[in-house]
């Protein structure tokens, strides 16, 4: 941005083949007169400034004899950041450029300079100028011979207006470069400015880094909080990147401090223009980290940010701003999923990834169409009798390219590129119809549970479309029991709150999956309008362990008791759990030691009483897991 130029003097050129005129100039411009007092008083008048009491000289006048010399002094005045406001130019300066071509090259140099053209009567027509010179703003024709007032009124009014023009030119740089929530620079800033990192690298082989920054879950800060304590928010993190760059001890001296720059929403990038070494990049990443996990006071909030941080290092791992835009991205979310709160560097291998992650997701856009998704069905037990106490549908992928999908490789992707709700409609439709139809056939289906990921949940159409698909497939309402996750409940608690009052009015039944993670208040717990609680498969699997924690069970069990709610513990795999269960008096049951998941025809066969479920005891495959990829549709 161009330095600011309310100065006590503006600096005036006159290029002029005779001294005299030089002379006469100074005396105008530099020495105290009546008429340069009057206009000082009508300028402070006009623009409410005090010009008066700065100074009464206020112009600086240097003199050229030609215009070859004039444009070497306006080149020196620009590099020295001290550049001339006004430039009056005589019409003829024999031997060398006339006044046209010398008003020519000033501009080429400083497109801003306002231009005071002295010319005589017989010199250049306007058609002359004007065809030579363009029609603009800049240039003012003074005919000869002129007097001290003309010159005075021209000086003050012009200089003003390369003064407003400047300070306009300032604002509008920082529009154009600047990020107007934090101050940081913008994107279009730190493209250019990375692209000139890169170019100097490449030509003198040292080392430098980008880092990319994202905040984790600034959405649920965001959503919870509210959007202007989310901003004050992004201030604080942007203040905290200045600290830390201020302060990086790594960067050998202050003209290769890095840029920190904001790309828009929570991501944030850091030019490391020069580094000595790998680690140096290292070090700058985990001051930021550290910085940035701290508390923050937002008003009346006290929140904690963390951030993931991945590096890509130039040139080493990419010689072009969009492969290290893209590399650094991917190690920021190799960061991301290695538990947040940290960095990484890139290697080559999330780039494989990378080509993995994109062709299931162009696959999964296709999988509907195609028919390649189906639903799978996991009965659930009351232990106490034995029976039957509903179906819980869960989301298979067969892909005849890729093979067998496991949900939670492809749920992810659903959610991150937008399809988690259309797939969700067809799970929910798909489910709800299934079940309608076994109950026309006599078959006994108490309810068929169906997960919905927060995607799904906060669309401002999900209460109008499990309306039309029960009055479409015929399912009773109450036979539906929607299961959301406990962590589901801390993202707009408002929104979703209403939405679970909306399904009660539905008439429909609401899980609360993975039960017992913590993000839940207990105390709300009695206010939401919640039919049952599935225990997160963490206590259960414990029991193997010999660490059962059955205070923990007991609480949660006699709690839901008083609240009148079910209860079911998921992922129950051995008779010594099952066992313990009904010793802690747990309603339901749900896991591989009762039955596997189930395609449509096997699950119609087990409700017929055709095919019996795996017996207590009985092996089932290894590895597998009792529910598959939390959460979505798993």
């Amino acid at each position: 941005m161009p330095p600011s130029t309310t100065t006590a003097s503006h600096r005036i050129l006159v290029i002029d083949d005779n001294a005299a005129i030089h002379e006469d100039f100074r005396k105008i411009l530099q020495q105290p007169s009546q008429e340069n007092v009057d206009l000082l008083k009508m300028e402070s008048d006009l623009f409410g400034q005090d010009v008066l009491s700065e100074s009464t000289a206020r112009f600086h006048v240097d003199a050229a004899f030609q215009g070859q010399e004039g444009l070497e002094m306006l080149r020196r005045a620009k590099a020295e950041n001290r550049p001339y406001t006004l430039a009056f130019v005589d019409g003829r300066m024999p031997p060398g450029w006339d006044g046209i071509e010398t008003i020519k090259w000033l501009w080429e140099e400083s497109p801003d300079l306002q231009v005071v053209f002295c010319t005589a009567y017989a010199d250049y027509s306007w058609w002359d100028i004007q065809q030579s010179l363009g029609t603009t703003d800049s240039l003012v024709i003074l005919k000869k011979p002129f007097d001290t007032v003309e010159v005075l009124q021209l000086t003050h009014a012009l200089s003003r207006k390369w003064e407003l023009s400047r300070d306009v030119q300032g604002r509008l740089h920082d529009l154009a470069f600047n990020d107007t929530l934090t101050g940081l620079a913008n994107r279009v800033q730190f493209m250019d400015r990375f692209a000139q990192t890169l170019g100097t690298v490449l030509r003198h082989g040292h080392k430098a880094a980008l880092l990319f920054i994202d905040l984790d879950n600034f959405k649920r800060i965001n959503d919870s909080l509210g959007h202007g304590v989310g901003d004050e928010l992004l201030r604080t993190v942007a203040e905290r990147l200045r600290r830390c760059l201020r302060g990086t001890d790594s960067l050998a001296r202050p003209s290769l401090l890095g840029l920190a720059a904001r790309l828009g929403g929570d991501e944030f990038t850091v030019i490391l223009p020069e580094i000595q070494k790998n680690e140096s990049a290292a070090t700058v990443a985990r001051r930021i980290v550290e910085h940035l996990s701290q508390p923050m006071d937002l008003g009346r909030h006290r929140v904690q940010v963390t951030a993931s941080i991945g590096i890509a290092l130039i040139p080493q791992d990419g010689d072009t701003v969009e492969t290290l835009l893209k590399n650094a991205d991917l190690a920021m979310y190799a960061a991301k999923r290695a538990g947040s709160n940290t960095y990484g560097f890139f290697q080559n291998s999330m780039t494989v990834l990378a080509q993995q992650r994109f062709s299931l997701e162009n696959q999964l856009r296709q999988a509907v169409a195609r028919n390649e998704l189906s639903l799978h069905y996991q009965p659930q037990f009351d232990l106490l009798t034995g029976r039957l106490s509903g179906m819980e549908a869960l989301l298979r992928w067969n892909s005849p390219e890729l093979g067998e999908i496991p949900p939670k490789e492809f749920i992810p992707i659903a959610e991150d590129c937008g399809l988690i709700v259309s797939i969700g409609e067809w799970v929910l439709r798909t489910a709800c119809a299934q079940a309608a139809t076994w109950i026309a056939q006599g078959l006994e289906v108490p309810r068929v549970a169906v997960n919905v990921s927060v995607h799904q949940l906060v669309h401002v159409h999900f209460l109008d479309m499990v309306r039309d698909v029960l009055a479409q497939t015929g399912l009773e309402p109450s036979r539906l029991e929607i299961e959301i996750t406990e962590g589901l409940l801390a993202v707009k608690p408002e929104t979703v709150l209403a939405v679970l009052r909306g399904l009660r009015a539905l008439g429909t039944q609401v899980a609360i999956d993975d039960f017992g993670t913590g993000y839940s208040s207990l105390s709300r717990l009695k206010e939401l309008p919640v039919d049952c609680l599935k225990l997160d498969g963490t206590f259960i699997r414990d029991i193997n362990n010999g660490k059962p924690d059955q205070a923990m069970l007991d609480a949660m069990i006699a709690m839901a008791a008083g609240l009148g709610l079910r209860v079911i513990a998921e992922n129950v795999e051995t008779p010594q759990q099952s066992s313990f269960l009904r010793d802690r008096n747990c309603p339901g049951v749900q896991g591989f030691h009762y039955s596997l998941p189930m395609p449509q025809d096997q699950a119609e066969a087990f409700l017929r009483g055709e095919k019996t479920p795996i017996e207590p005891g009985a092996e089932h495959p290894d590895g597998a897991q009792s529910k598959e990829g939390e959460h979505g549709q798993a």
